[in-house]
């Protein structure tokens, strides 16, 4: 026998050049993308054959079915779109993913491409110095296609030739003999291989490297993409684990539909390969049949014939089960029971799926996290409301309330800077380094908030166990202050909804002055109530200490409208208020 262990170790190490490869064409695709892989995205909540493309195209961009299945069961776990909405997103990545096999097949196969992808990445890589993102991102992606390549180059020089290492393949062959039993062993080794691989596109393109050295048949080769698609659902329901119900049942229908569609293939199989076959002659009648691929061209031929499989496979088993989706919907909705309770206790809603999809759409998570907690801000706004001019019996209620949500204030803060330093891990661009940062400082403005709103109660709890309270007058300005600081609340939650160059900062300088005159106004009446005797110190003190806080608060929503933003506006405006004055 020819083959060592050495070369067993160059074999891996051809597979891992393709896998890195494929990582960095993937990221500095979706780089490039950028924002119009969002609002790719946006389209996703409307019909289920908008889901399909969305799937197809978000898909072909991150060159990952993985990538998008794992996003679409982050979106569900959410409730950014329904379970059935996600269901055509799941069947167009199921077509997207075939894409790389043409890639592979087209370029690997049929041409000599290593010389290219060399020139390939010697033309781009100058291009990685350059100051413009656009450029370097683009780079990126190119030097990631002449890896890829280079790599399935490597991969095809390092398996064994089965001339020269007939005993390797002894093993192999005994597997081949069981006609049926045959098919359904290598779609389980399929299955088993794409787990291996964490990449359904990676197990694709060892199948399609093994049909062309000659190890296995077409057949075989067709019964192991079988077993890919049913292996590129784990990742999804892995994500799923930590998810609610609904993130369940979208990652269970990716399993269940990829299997309904290997059971009809399987019946199916024989004639449906024959007709493959019949597809290829017409279209090489040189190359001769793809079940006896005898030499280089008819290898290269059967690999072809493999990727119009796969993606044959995919489409018609969307066209098949299209119809039949409501009924795999109740099916998954019977066996995955939404048990009561078990999704009530508070925890991250965009961002709490186990695995992270690409930095780009993890940023878009964290940010419609923010959303949500401004919306919590909100709450507490109202409860400390409730808390000041209520009725008497209630008050007990607003105060558990304002401690349970200011401890939710602080476990959101934690965990989304816990998840950001995780993107941060990556290799980002400019723009999303920029956002991340932002995102940290608007958690800690609106942490800070809570905090404050959380103080003002403990306040107001003390001032009831001593017997203490503010007169009329005094309250009707506190409830004038909160207004205005409501105002700010909503300001903030309209410019977290909005893209960040669209964010209204002329509205927040607007109310952020108007909680500034309003701070001044009153501290002029607190201090003629002082030399009035109208109220006492003790008193004075309390409103006072009310004052200031809601002031504070008015500071951070103006933080947090200039993280949106980008800018730092406030030392301009100060200057310009100041010059006015």
């Amino acid at each position: 026998m020819a083959y060592t262990f050495f070369d067993f170790l160059q074999l891996l190490g051809a597979l891992g050049i393709f896998i890195y490869g494929m990582k960095v064409f993937s990221d500095g695709l979706q780089k490039v993308a950028g924002s119009k892989l969002r609002a790719i995205l946006k389209g996703m909540t409307t019909t289920r054959l908008r889901g399909l493309f969305t799937g197809f195209t978000a898909t072909t961009i991150t060159q990952s079915s993985s990538t998008t299945t794992v996003m679409v069961v982050s979106f569900v776990n959410a409730g950014l779109i329904t379970f059935v909405e996600s269901t055509g997103v799941i069947m167009g990545a199921n077509i997207g993913t075939t894409v790389t096999a043409w890639m592979v097949s087209i370029f690997g196969f049929k041409m000599e491409v290593t010389p290219i992808a060399v020139m390939l990445i010697g033309l781009f890589f100058p291009f990685m110095f350059f100051g413009k993102e656009k450029l370097r991102n683009l780079a990126e992606a190119m030097i990631g296609f002449g890896i890829l390549f280079i790599g399935l180059d490597f991969i095809k020089n390092a398996v064994p030739n089965i001339q020269d290492n007939p005993e390797m393949f002894m093993f192999l062959d005994q597997f081949t003999e069981f006609g049926f039993i045959s098919i359904l062993i290598f779609v389980v080794i399929g299955t088993v291989l794409t787990l291996i691989t964490q990449s359904s596109s990676a197990a694709t393109a060892i199948t399609l490297v093994m049909l062309f050295q000659g190890w296995i048949d077409f057949p075989i080769a067709a019964a192991m993409v079988l077993g890919e698609n049913i292996g590129t659902t784990v990742t999804a329901n892995i994500a799923a684990l930590v998810g609610n119900v609904y993130a369940k049942r979208a990652a269970r229908f990716h399993f269940v539909f990829n299997v309904f569609g290997v059971i009809w293939m399987l019946m199916l199989m024989q004639p449906f390969l024959v007709g493959i076959d019949n597809i290829m002659s017409y279209f090489s009648p040189g190359a001769g049949s793809v079940f006896v691929a005898a030499d280089e061209i008819g290898r290269a031929n059967a690999t072809l014939a493999l990727s119009l499989f796969h993606t044959t496979f995919n489409i018609l088993n969307v066209i098949l089960l299209f119809g039949f989706v409501p009924r795999i919907v109740k099916l998954i909705e019977k066996y995955q029971k939404d048990k009561q309770g078990a999704d009530n206790t508070y925890r991250l809603q965009y961002i709490s799926s186990g695995m992270m999809s690409s930095p780009e759409l993890s940023i878009s998570q964290a940010h419609k996290e923010l959303e949500l907690f401004a919306k919590l801000i909100e709450k507490m706004h109202f409860s400390l409301q409730g808390l000041l001019f209520n009725k008497q019996n209630k008050q007990d209620q607003f105060l558990a309330k304002l401690k349970k949500r200011e401890e939710i204030t602080d476990t959101i803060e934690l965990e989304i800077a816990e998840y950001l330093t995780k993107i941060s891990s990556y290799n980002l661009t400019e723009e999303a380094t920029r956002r991340i940062r932002g995102i940290h400082s608007m958690i800690n403005d609106l942490e800070r908030i809570g905090d404050i709103y959380y103080q003002m109660s403990k306040t107001f709890e003390r001032m009831q166990s001593e017997g203490t309270e503010l007169a009329e007058p005094s309250m009707i300005r506190i409830k004038n202050m909160l207004d205005l600081i409501h105002e700010g609340v909503q300001n903030v939650r309209e410019n977290l909804a909005l893209d960040s160059e669209n964010a209204d900062l002329d509205q927040a300088m607007e109310i952020e002055q108007y909680i500034n005159d309003y701070r001044d106004e009153l501290l002029e009446y607190h201090y003629n109530q002082l030399e009035n005797k109208a109220y006492s110190n003790k008193v004075g003190f309390v409103f006072l200490d009310y004052l200031n806080r809601l002031e504070k608060i008015g500071d951070h929503l103006f933080n947090v409208n200039e993280a949106i933003a980008g800018v730092k506006v406030k030392a301009a405006y100060e200057k310009v208020v100041e010059e006015r004055g």
